[in-house]
């Protein structure tokens, strides 16, 4: 089960157009050139660059820590300390993406750091932009598609660079030749036949054995999910998620478990990992953030999910404090069995001043659940917990990084969430920088009339922003299974993910034309919910087919559960032409013609999901997600391809990383500096070369 608002607003995609003050301004931007070590960084700037580069259908943006310089020292500390725990755990990733994913990656950083040729090589270029490429997703498939990418030179081009390169730059193995590792390595990268997929979610192949994740081997589907159901107790509700930090592979004839924690499996990094955390036990903020961070640690001594739930706990009592950190094996997208956690850290400080919207959002949790469309079967008497707040990233790694998402709820566990509460935040500069970066042209291209796109330039930002509150305090939070129903990782397998976002953005879309958000002083008027309507159609049902390839239908969960949310209240619609679908010069527009009976149909479709998940209907689940959620109009798809193409923009984002200094006085932090990098490729040297702890193969 998934609780992870990973929302990737790239390009304004998933971002819209926004307007400051309320005047219809579009923001220019400076792409620069792509360079190889120029222009590294910048401590202070009169005008902020959101944008660094554009490199194939990607873009890299940058961000900046709020007022980090007048932070009190003891706070600077801590931040310090959680940002090197963070970075120390990003080889993990890599790892869990693809098994052979650390050798290919120390590969491309031993060419391009000691690269001794002509720069502006056409063949060069290419490489350097698949090395970018391989930064950019943790490993060599793409990361939203979850497709293997390839190199665009030539692979003699590409295999002379590595032979080429300083022997004791390169990973090999014991006896094993230069050559013989450029074969293998080469071969890796180009071969369209290895690995082609790193989570395939085809129900009609073995999904353990299509998916080049590293979470598995030699095993099947089934007999890992026979070897986790005879873990379940069935008579307890508080049963850890089993199988969250772990490899399994067959030893003897049976399956056991890789665990990773210090002493097993990833130790090297998870051992920097704890003496990162341990020095910031010295300098927490109070006892309950203090008591959480000695649970995490000793987690990852013990690999024991029970100890995982106590820190969860404890987490989730730590309130009061400005600074707070996610650290850990947290998010199952990339297992197509919804088990396995990614490594991910967010480090983050809290912006008190935005928080107040959100905030006034989650103390009126009961009343959004009271008033909801679900079944009153389903509706919690009792909502526990919900914290709220908006925070500044500091630092994001792992399954967070360089692509991230807005918006975070958390823990996943279902019992500790109904027993306990969770947290929600809203990644307010995150969200401020994509805001910046923004452009109009893809308003301009694909909403059908004037009135549409002046209100989404005025009013879709803060729309968007609701839609994420929303999401994440309310929805995630919102509901219950019945009696006897197990996780959604077990009853609805890997169609859990697309529902569970599905069903979050449904109780947002439903209270986004709520006059309870205008009574609560939190959005102006309907028309900001008008607005983020527009938007959710338009983007579910067209733009986001600017992220697929020619012919290729959706995998990936969010854009499976957009999708399937758009054309499932498209269809029944249909009857009082709710949506209108319109064709003017040959370009495709879905205009919603009645917002009130489309929040009818919102809460409809909220009503069936929230029962297929209280009561683990996988069949129904199924269902809806194949059949709205999966297939693609491949003559809309061809169209919104060229017409996105002609924008000249990338339809994905993410983030280099500010870089915090410490100020030394012998042994003792005197200050820490905060410095805002502007070239990627720089900042991935140095993170390989300071924060690869891992060797090649795990």
């Amino acid at each position: 089960m998934n609780f992870y608002f990973k929302i990737l607003a790239l390009s304004a995609l998933l971002v819209s157009c926004t307007s400051h003050n309320n005047e219809m301004t579009q923001h220019k931007v400076a792409i620069k050139k792509d360079t190889v070590m120029a222009g590294d960084t910048s401590k202070h700037e009169d005008k902020f660059e959101y944008v660094s580069e554009q490199f194939s259908d990607l873009r890299i943006l940058r961000y900046q820590v709020k007022d980090f310089d007048k932070m009190p020292l003891q706070i600077k500390a801590l931040l310090f300390y959680l940002y090197e725990a963070a970075l120390s755990g990003r080889d993990i990733f890599y790892d869990q993406n693809y098994k052979h994913n650390l050798t290919i990656r120390k590969t491309l950083e031993a060419i391009v750091g000691n690269y001794k040729g002509e720069v502006e090589n056409e063949q060069y270029q290419k490489f350097l932009v698949y090395a970018k490429r391989v930064w950019f997703s943790n490993g060599i498939h793409h990361h939203y598609s979850m497709d293997k990418f390839f190199p665009e030179c030539d692979k003699t081009f590409f295999k002379d660079l590595i032979i080429g390169s300083d022997s004791t730059l390169l990973p090999l193995n014991k006896n094993q030749s230069k050559n013989q590792f450029a074969e293998f390595i080469t071969n890796l990268i180009f071969d369209p036949a290895i690995a082609p997929k790193k989570v395939s979610l085809d129900s009609k192949t073995d999904l353990v054995k299509s998916s080049a994740v590293n979470f598995y081997e030699g095993v099947t589907q089934k007999e890992v999910n026979d070897f986790y159901a005879a873990m379940i107790d069935k008579k307890s509700k508080e049963n850890p998620s089993y199988g969250l930090n772990s490899k399994v592979v067959k030893e003897n004839g049976k399956l056991v478990e890789k665990k990773w924690m210090v002493g097993g499996m990833y130790t090297q990094a998870i051992e920097k990992i704890v003496y990162w955390l341990e020095k910031a036990v010295t300098v927490a903020e109070n006892d309950n953030q203090k008591n959480a961070l000695i649970k995490l640690i000793k987690f990852y001594k013990s690999g024991d999910l029970k100890d995982f739930d106590e820190y969860n706990i404890a987490w989730v009592k730590d309130t009061e404090s400005s600074v707070d950190v996610v650290n850990g094996f947290i998010e199952v997208y990339e297992d197509p069995l919804g088990r396995k956690g990614t490594f991910e850290s967010v480090v983050s400080v809290k912006d008190f001043e935005a928080s107040k919207r959100i905030a006034a959002i989650g103390a009126e949790a009961q009343w959004f659940e009271d008033n909801s469309s679900i079944l009153p079967q389903h509706k919690k008497k009792n909502v526990k917990g919900i914290s709220a707040k908006v925070i500044n990233a500091v630092v994001e790694t792992g399954d967070s990084s360089p692509s991230t998402p807005i918006g975070i709820n958390l823990p996943n566990n279902e019992w500790i969430r109904e027993v306990h509460g969770s947290k929600s935040v809203n990644l307010g500069n995150i969200v401020e920088a994509y805001d910046q970066a923004a452009g109009g042209s893809v308003v301009n291209e694909f909403y059908y009339t004037d009135e549409i796109k002046q209100r989404v330039l005025k009013c879709a930002s803060l729309g968007d922003k609701l839609h994420t509150d929303m999401h994440e305090v309310i929805g995630h939070a919102s509901g219950q299974t019945e009696p006897g129903i197990g996780s959604s990782s077990e009853t609805l397998k890997n169609y859990a993910s697309a529902l569970e976002e599905g069903r979050a953005d449904l109780v947002a879309l439903y209270y986004l034309m709520d006059k309870k958000l205008v009574e609560l002083g939190v959005m102006p008027s309907l028309d900001y919910g008008k607005a983020a309507y527009d938007e959710y159609i338009t983007k579910g049902l067209i733009i986001q087919l600017s992220r697929i390839k020619a012919g290729k239908n959706i995998e990936e969960a969010h854009m499976r559960n957009r999708l399937m949310v758009s054309a499932w209240v498209y269809e029944k619609g249909k009857k009082d032409n709710v949506i209108e679908k319109k064709m003017e010069n040959g370009k495709t527009f879905f205009v919603i013609n009645d917002y009130e009976k489309l929040r009818v149909l919102f809460g409809d479709l909220l009503r069936e999901i929230q029962r297929i998940k209280s009561q683990g209907d996988f069949k129904a689940g199924q269902a809806l997600i194949e059949n709205y959620g999966v297939k693609v109009d491949k003559a809309l798809h061809k169209e919104v391809l060229e017409r996105y193409a002609s924008l000249k923009m990338s339809p994905y984002q993410g983030f280099i990383q500010p870089k915090l200094i410490p100020v030394m006085e012998g042994e003792k932090i005197i200050d820490v500096k905060i410095e805002y990098p502007k070239n990627f490729v720089k900042q991935m040297l140095e993170f390989g070369k300071n924060y690869g702890f891992l060797p090649a193969y795990n």
